[in-house]
């Protein structure tokens, strides 16, 4: 689900569109699997004596768990994005009720990211956005979390040389 460019202000362009890493997907699929098979052998081991509601109960326990442990946690994935434009980066997350964070890129004054060994193995990471105002922007399991590291650097070093010596923004600014 990409940003609508209707969100997008006179001239923004996008530089990165992104959902956080697909290993929030790995346990939904196990657990889809796992429930799979436990309702196949539970409809097998089923008496005779308790069709079809046995059967019908089984499934009904299924596809709630499913929805559950498999549907909603892809759905929380597929409407979590992270955006970074050449202004700003945008957080967007929720199904039903939607909650969004704009961070201007000329309030960033540090960019840290942190892997741990799951996370090099898998090629994501954390990315930290600090400003001076106070509490930091955190983005969770980034996929290619250095490149995109290295991008919002490179906006920000960008921007910054795009200032004149007497310390005036560029049309970058306004």
């Amino acid at each position: 689900m990409a940003i609508s460019r209707d969100t997008l202000g006179d001239g923004e362009e996008v530089v990165l569109h992104m959902h956080t890493h697909g290993k929030a997907l790995i346990w939904p699929a196990v657990a889809l699997i796992v429930f799979s098979a436990a309702l196949g052998v539970g409809i097998a081991l089923l008496p005779i004596s308790t069709q079809p509601w046995g059967t019908w109960l089984a499934v009904g326990v299924f596809v709630f768990l499913v929805i559950w442990m498999v549907v909603l946690p892809f759905l929380r994935w597929f409407t979590s994005t992270y955006t970074v434009t050449d202004r700003r980066i945008i957080t967007r997350r929720g199904i039903l009720n939607k909650t969004g964070h704009d961070l201007p890129l000329r309030r960033i004054n540090n960019v840290n990211y942190d892997r741990s060994l799951i996370d090099r193995l898998l090629g994501c990471g954390t990315l930290t956005l600090e400003t001076a105002a106070g509490q930091p922007l955190v983005l969770h399991d980034l996929p290619r979390v250095e490149q995109v590291h290295m991008s919002i650097n490179n906006l920000l070093f960008r921007r910054n040389a795009d200032r004149h010596d007497d310390g005036e923004p560029s049309s970058l600014d306004d």
